[in-house]
């Protein structure tokens, strides 16, 4: 049941995806680099919702987002981070890593962020995937999937972006739960497939430019 839930969760996710508005990407000298994409996004994912009941509560909060918002922060403000926590900002190769490590079990929680540059020059993809662990074994979590936006270069705004050739999996008719690895280096995003009888297999979404495809 908690699987059967969790999939729905993901999918309502898509949907409201779908009509995401544009929001801006503030940065300085003549380019943003991943550190100004990834405080952009994260800042747009925790903003309340403009037709936001505040009379009704707080409404939806994405505590993985939040999480990482936190650390970046911290990273900013030059202090320590929580206990189990590390985050890791690769300008160069346009990478982000979080990583959080539950000290009394073998829980642990992943986010990646990196960015493509489009062959027509004029805009860049950037991607967002969210997942949790036991140990070496994924864990399905409330707010696990791969997310992506496309940046304008001269609007200087990033909107969701669903016509990248494929379409994200969260499961599949064989029973395995997916998970994609975001490229550090390279390209290419590798797509993880999770079975119940503890068996994997892998495939790679190749990037042309513009599109991903197998």
């Amino acid at each position: 049941m908690k699987k059967v839930l969790l999939l729905a969760s993901l999918l309502a996710f898509s949907v409201l995806g779908l009509s995401a508005q544009s929001f801006p990407v503030q940065f300085q000298g003549e380019k943003p680099n991943i550190s100004d994409f990834a405080w952009a996004y994260v800042n747009y994912e925790l903003a309340p919702a403009e037709d936001e009941d505040e009379e009704e509560g707080e409404g939806f909060y994405n505590e993985s987002i939040g999480a990482v918002k936190n650390a970046m922060e911290k990273q900013r403000a030059n202090k320590a981070q929580e206990p189990g926590v590390t985050l890791s900002i690769d300008q160069r190769n346009g990478f982000v890593l979080y990583e959080w490590k539950d000290p009394d079990s073998s829980n642990r929680l992943r986010v990646e962020m990196c960015y493509w540059n489009e062959s027509d020059g004029k805009h860049k993809i950037f991607a967002c995937g969210v997942y949790y662990f036991d140990g070496d074994k994924y864990s399905t979590g409330q707010f696990d999937g791969l997310t992506f936006y496309r940046y304008d270069n001269a609007a200087k705004t990033m909107t969701y972006a669903d016509d990248l050739g494929f379409d994200v999996e969260y499961s599949t008719e064989d029973g395995a739960w997916v998970t994609y690895d975001l490229p550090r280096s390279g390209k290419n995003i590798t797509v993880n497939y999770w079975y119940d009888n503890g068996s994997k297999k892998q495939k790679t979404l190749q990037f042309d430019g513009r599109r991903f495809s197998f």
